[in-house]
């Protein structure tokens, strides 16, 4: 297999039922780790890279033609997704670069601005054929959509999807980013009010922070994609932190970070599988 649009995984997960997992790629060995785990799940992953991320390697250029080479080179179907862009321009440079989706975030927005640039955002996007993903949530906290007490309404998500033309969106449900512990309560039957109020696929942000069981109570009542980073984020470091203070006199940055990027694989090969109910 090769490189493949996200559009026909979540389209396919949806059809079926199923989860599919959407990995943040932090940098090289993040996404060399989530292609293996991929293969070794022999099931599709979605490798996200974020505003934040881009940021970081200061351009998305850089690591998303990394990513993306690590990608064409996948054995099983991989796709390549930009993650809460709020700047329409990088909407643009990912287009460029070859991304065949992505999440323009306009969910800390009042809601007719957050339409407005949706709506702009997927035209432009539609017309290059990548598929977007949009944001709806009441504004709240530092999280904005994803703040501890917000929902998104299935009403306001109805007419949401319906103004903008996005295809798939990232809902509001319980769920919050960067949390260290899984402890989120989901609101399940909001959930199924959604996957009933929408014809698009839903997508779960911030997922690090909910369990095992809950989300796959979650795909079961009709989430689709599941967005994980902080949680593989912590495999990673604390492998690091036990290689080195195991051998105090490591100086080849390749001897820890090898075990490292081995530890996301075996995590995220299972998270893919839990999220297509395999384990579940």
């Amino acid at each position: 297999m090769t490189l493949v649009s996200a559009a026909d995984l979540v389209r396919d997960a949806a059809s079926s039922g199923r989860g599919i997992g959407a990995f943040n790629v932090i940098h090289l060995e993040t996404a060399e780790a989530l292609v293996a785990a991929s293969a070794e799940a022999r099931l599709p992953v979605i490798l996200q890279i974020s505003q934040n991320c881009a940021k970081y390697h200061g351009a998305l250029e850089p690591i998303a033609l990394a990513t993306l080479a690590v990608a064409r080179r996948a054995e099983t179907p991989v796709a390549v997704h930009l993650d809460h862009a709020e700047d329409p321009a990088l909407v643009n440079d990912a287009i460029a670069l070859g991304f065949g989706s992505v999440m323009f975030d306009g969910g800390a927005l009042p809601y007719d601005e957050n339409v407005a640039l949706t709506r702009s955002v997927a035209s432009r996007a539609h017309a290059a054929g990548v598929y977007v993903e949009g944001e709806l949530g009441e504004v709240g906290g530092k999280d904005g959509a994803h703040a501890p007490g917000v929902r998104t309404d299935p009403d306001e998500a109805r007419a949401f999807v319906a103004e903008t033309g996005v295809d798939a969106l990232a809902v509001a449900v319980g769920s919050s980013h960067a949390m260290l512990d899984r402890s989120a309560s989901l609101d399940i039957d909001l959930i199924a009010q959604l996957h009933t109020a929408l014809e698009v696929p839903l997508v779960l942000h911030g997922s690090s922070g909910v369990a095992d069981a809950v989300i796959v109570e979650a795909v079961r009542a009709g989430m689709t994609k599941i967005n994980v980073s902080t949680h593989l984020n912590g495999f990673f470091t604390r492998e690091v932190r036990s290689t080195l203070a195991a051998n105090e006199q490591l100086v080849d940055s390749r001897k820890y970070i090898a075990p490292a990027r081995d530890a996301v694989t075996n995590e995220a090969a299972r998270m893919l599988r839990l999220f297509a109910l395999q384990d579940a």
